[in-house]
């Protein structure tokens, strides 16, 4: 069955519409959200409410915490530090009490599902290296686990012995193995590919693949500089950086 699975929106509305365009393209069963659906951009009460009826399953992230004043800023830069701050004083009540009640993980068919890590998915580590994935993968009994936060596509797999990483478009979810999934960035991706990404999960192919699709980047480069949001964050949109 075909699912889709979302991560870091941070509150870019034009990204968030033309992966949902997409969507309708390729028809997934269900969608699910790995958190951080505001933060940085400007339109955080509309894609909480444009992904809320939509999600079978969702988490929270970091940035999310941070806007309902649940995480202290001292660990964000000057600029998240802003949004964030800015971000808690625009949410509508309704986008703050559903925030407020996501969990840090879940299961979902049989995979995990978590913003950052699963080790510690309150302590909003990133899983970027084999090193990093060695530690999460005896945290978690499912077999995939799929996780955001970094913005940066790509995946571990192991074999019982040894992890190896790829960045490649698709990928087949070999019997035996484990693997732990990092689905990308929707508003802010980071790879030098400023694309809005996602991640389509098909559990009867045993296949997972990364899609990518352009959006309306100057138009929201224009909403986050009407918010009067740090330039960079909006900047930084047109780099994908």
């Amino acid at each position: 069955m075909l699912r889709a699975i979302l991560s870091d929106i941070h509150g870019n509305l034009e990204a968030l519409e033309a992966v949902l365009a997409d969507l309708e393209r390729e028809r997934p069963a269900a969608l699910a959200c790995l958190g951080d659906f505001v933060g940085y951009g400007a339109s955080p009460n509309e894609c909480v409410a444009t992904l809320r009826p939509r999600c079978e399953a969702a988490v929270i992230g970091n940035h999310d915490l941070a806007a309902i004043g649940r995480l202290k800023l001292g660990g964000f830069n000057s600029d998240a530090a802003a949004a964030a701050r800015w971000t808690d004083e625009t949410l509508t009540d309704e986008t703050r009490a559903w925030l407020t009640q996501l969990p840090y993980s879940v299961a979902w068919h049989d995979t995990r599902l978590v913003h950052a890590s699963p080790a510690q998915p309150e302590e909003w580590h990133y899983v970027l290296s084999p090193h990093d994935a060695s530690l999460e993968f005896e945290s978690f009994a499912e077999s995939l686990c799929l996780i955001g936060h970094s913005h940066y596509p790509g995946a571990f797999e192991f074999d019982g012995k040894d992890i190896r990483y790829s960045r490649v478009p698709e990928l087949a979810l070999e019997k035996g193995r484990r693997y732990i999934v990092n689905v990308g960035s929707v508003g802010q991706p980071r790879d030098g590919d400023p694309r809005a990404a996602y991640l389509l999960w098909d559990d009867r192919a045993g296949m997972v693949r990364h899609v990518r699709v352009a959006y309306d980047v100057d138009r929201a480069m224009q909403r986050i500089r009407d918010a009067n949001l740090p330039a960079f964050l909006a900047e930084r949109l047109r780099w994908g950086e």
